[in-house]
């Protein structure tokens, strides 16, 4: 039998060692890569395939905005969705409803079509993530949460490092087939769901409702806008960013350089920015990650006027560089923050609000930029997606400022 002080040294160990081997993470985290990795295959190839089958830029940008408004859609129902189902069963169903949706590709390159089965990959897509970052929330104490949500998010950033940049290239050289025959690959992940429920439930994990009292909800209200704001504007930039570079450089290197670039520096920034919210709070790292953001879309924006000459493309990698520090930072940031300020007995609501900020942001992203392209020019877009980004650091620190006079 251990001593008291034996327990204690246990207790130590356990919030010293990895992460990774935390019981329930490490089949967690092969769902999730699997899942992004379907997902980051057709971020890029299914606007391309439906620019291809005759569409403008606004069409092919609304295929994104379809998937994301979808996933929105599915991560507000996940509460009825874990009450009938239970975690295994929607595990299942997210795997099934992201992976299945691709080989449909095969069959047609109409808009109309490809927004559908968009829509289909997007409710799946929206139970994954939310079962994703509530049990990571889950099987991991306050104290190492910040770590847990760096190495979720280096399953989620992973996949998008190797792939988004990869999958443009493939089907440049191999034809779309091979993408979509391997963006199937969420369905791999099925074996995995019930080692990850059992997992939760001997966590005393239970699928919380999203706070129903007047005061918990009017707390949310408060603490959550904030860092849901910072999290829309740099997702608004990357759904930008993985629906057009492809067409904003010519030659199909400096496409694979620029998102290899944005999508490298984005997985690092996630996983590292995990422990400095562990030992110095997410808030004050916030709003210069916007600065920094804002200035690598000036830069993206400053190689799209520039043409094809050297100096374009130069500027794009190098802005997509800046704006993956960003990118990847405060998306742990802002999710180690939420759950900061909205308490433990918020973590379900904190998921469903962090999650569909995220792909609000990426599908908004993703249909302006459309627009803006079509309407006027890349150079325009990213201009205005700096002039966002800027502005929500600049009101982020504002924010900081004025909460440290009051309490003094």
């Amino acid at each position: 039998m251990l001593k008291r002080h034996d327990h204690g040294a246990v207790r130590r160990d356990a919030e010293h060692a990895p992460v990774w081997w935390a019981p329930g993470m490490r089949p967690l985290l092969a769902s999730t890569a699997l899942g992004f990795a379907g997902l980051s295959l057709l971020l890029p190839v299914a606007p391309l395939w439906a620019l291809d089958g005759g569409t403008d830029e606004l069409g092919a940008g609304l295929v994104n905005t379809v998937l994301m408004l979808f996933t929105v859609i599915a991560q507000l129902l996940m509460g009825r969705v874990l009450g009938r189902l239970g975690r295994q069963r929607a595990l299942v169903l997210g795997s099934c409803l992201l992976g299945l949706p691709a080989l449909g590709h095969l069959l047609t390159d109409r808009v109309a079509a490809i927004a559908a089965l968009a829509a289909v990959r997007g409710l799946g897509f929206g139970i994954i993530t939310v079962c994703g970052a509530t049990a990571v929330a889950a099987l991991v104490g306050p104290e190492r949460r910040g770590r847990a949500v760096g190495a979720y998010g280096l399953a989620v950033a992973v996949p998008q490092c190797l792939l988004i940049p990869f999958a443009p290239w493939l089907a440049e050289r191999a034809g779309f087939t091979p993408v979509f025959v391997c963006a199937a690959v969420p369905l791999l992940a099925l074996p995995l769901a019930p080692r990850v429920a059992h997992a939760l439930h001997r966590a005393g994990e239970a699928p919380a409702a999203p706070a129903r009292r007047r005061g918990d909800a009017g707390r949310l209200r408060r603490v959550l806008p904030a860092p849901i704001a910072a999290l829309l504007a740099i997702t608004a930039a990357g759904g930008a960013i993985l629906t057009f570079t492809p067409r904003l450089l010519s030659d199909p290197a400096a496409v694979y350089l620029a998102l290899l670039a944005f999508t490298a520096t984005a997985a690092l920034s996630r996983w590292r920015f995990g422990e400095v919210a562990d030992r110095r709070g997410a808030a004050p790292a916030i709003a210069p990650l916007l600065g920094v953001g804002a200035a690598g879309l000036a830069a993206v924006a400053a190689g799209a006027a520039s043409g094809t000459g050297a100096a374009g493309p130069f500027l794009v990698v190098a802005g997509l560089l800046v704006v993956g520090v960003a990118y990847g930072g405060l998306q742990n940031l802002t999710l180690v923050q939420s759950f900061a300020t909205a308490g433990e007995g918020a973590r379900s609501s904190v998921s469903v609000a962090w999650n569909v900020g995220f792909d609000a942001g990426t599908g908004l992203g993703s249909f302006v930029a459309g627009a803006l392209a079509t309407a006027g020019s890349y150079t325009l877009c990213y201009t205005v997606l700096a002039a966002l980004t800027a502005s929500v650091g600049i009101c982020w620190a504002g924010a900081r400022r004025r909460g440290h006079e009051a309490v003094r």
